[in-house]
């Protein structure tokens, strides 16, 4: 006689992970826009109905807590690199999204935590924005609370956020972060001009002046934003989206060569291995910079190191894979109205991160008298 046991319930991270993969299995041809700056509102609301934007809370808040465990943090590289895989536009929203969360997560009263949760379980992305416009953001005190006064541009999904996390000036020359919703069209602008790629981010302009907020609206103290690690260890999360768009590329060339019957030319076979290796490369160094994130016993110097020294080994990789594409398409790489055309740009833009060289050397000086550490996870 057969004993039959109850199935043991699944973690809700692996239930969220398969899903990502579905939502990947469908290909990024299903959810490309019909026009390239155009935003990908519909990549956004499948992501929203599978919990994506939730599911960055912490597990009080009535999120998964995929900052918060080593199932977690596998959980966020594939929603990073899904999404930038899908849309790299859409990815950099994401991140900023996560971004807000987190920063909240780390320097926010128990009372700012829920507030924001109970937002973004609504469905409202988070948004944020750090880099001033013409008149820089400024924070003055009033009889009952605060004014802000000033423009934030690069603000990116400027018409799609509800709610921005942004740095303020105070009188003393110091800088505060402050939660605000964004939710008055009338104080959407244009952005700093046409970008090469990720039109489709949605990057405008938006006046926070005469916005009136409280006390309760203010995030942390001054100079938290800056703070490090956290400054710089976060930046592991653009390498995941980065990631994401290489294994676009990589599908696109691979695709392209098999339609034209150029596959199994051993010249192509050649860029397609480079490319494989180039990926996988981004890849490992996107995972060791998370597991010094995740890792409760690595210094906060080391973190950081690692994961600029991450960055910056994405980035080359990327840079290769992008010239690599082009080498094995020809000119088929650069007629305007193709995918592959469009991701290459996209990739290209994305890849421009600030400092590189500052990073770089950074990171270095840190290892210089010191060990290549064991990973932790």
């Amino acid at each position: 006689m057969s004993v039959c046991h109850p199935a043991e319930k699944i973690p809700k991270t692996i239930v969220f992970r398969s899903a990502l993969k579905r939502l990947y299995g469908d290909g990024f041809e299903t959810h490309a826009p019909t026009q390239e700056d155009a935003f990908p509102s519909v990549l956004l609301e499948k992501l929203t109905h599978l919990g994506a934007l939730s599911a960055v809370l912490p597990v009080k808040n009535g999120g998964l807590g995929l900052y918060e465990s080593p199932e977690g943090m596998q959980g966020l590289i594939d929603l990073l690199r899904v999404t930038g895989r899908l849309s790299l536009s859409l990815g950099r929203c994401i991140e900023g999204h996560i971004n807000v969360v987190r920063l909240v997560s780390l320097y926010g009263s128990d009372r700012q935590q829920k507030d924001l949760a109970a937002l973004v379980k609504r469905g409202v992305l988070g948004g944020i924005w750090v880099t001033d416009g013409a008149q820089p953001v400024t924070l003055e005190p009033t009889a009952t609370g605060y004014c802000l006064n000033g423009v934030k541009g690069f603000c990116s999904a400027v018409r799609q956020v509800g709610v921005a996390l942004i740095t303020a000036r105070t009188a003393q020359d110091q800088d505060v972060m402050v939660l605000v919703p964004t939710t008055e069209p009338e104080r959407i602008g244009k952005g700093p001009g046409r970008l090469t790629g990720m039109a489709a981010s949605g990057t405008g302009a938006y006046d926070f002046t005469g916005v009136e907020i409280s006390a309760d609206s203010i995030i942390g103290q001054a100079g938290d934003y800056l703070r490090q690690p956290e400054f710089s260890a976060g930046a592991w999360r653009g390498s995941a989206v980065a990631l994401g768009g290489m294994d676009a590329l990589v599908d696109l060339m691979r695709q392209e060569l098999r339609a034209r019957g150029r596959a199994e030319n051993p010249h192509q076979q050649r860029r397609i291995g480079e490319a494989l290796i180039l990926r996988e490369t981004a890849s490992q160094w996107v995972h060791r910079a998370a597991k010094a994130v995740y890792g409760v016993h690595v210094a906060p110097e080391e973190c950081a190191a690692i994961v600029n020294l991450a960055r910056i080994a994405v980035e080359q990789a990327g840079v290769q894979l992008l010239t690599l594409v082009q080498q094995a398409l020809g000119l088929s790489a650069f007629i305007r109205g193709k995918q592959v055309e469009q991701t290459l740009r996209d990739l290209a833009t994305y890849l421009r991160q600030p400092a590189p060289d500052e990073t770089l050397t950074e990171a270095a000086a840190w290892f210089v008298e010191r060990d290549w550490p064991e990973e932790t996870l």
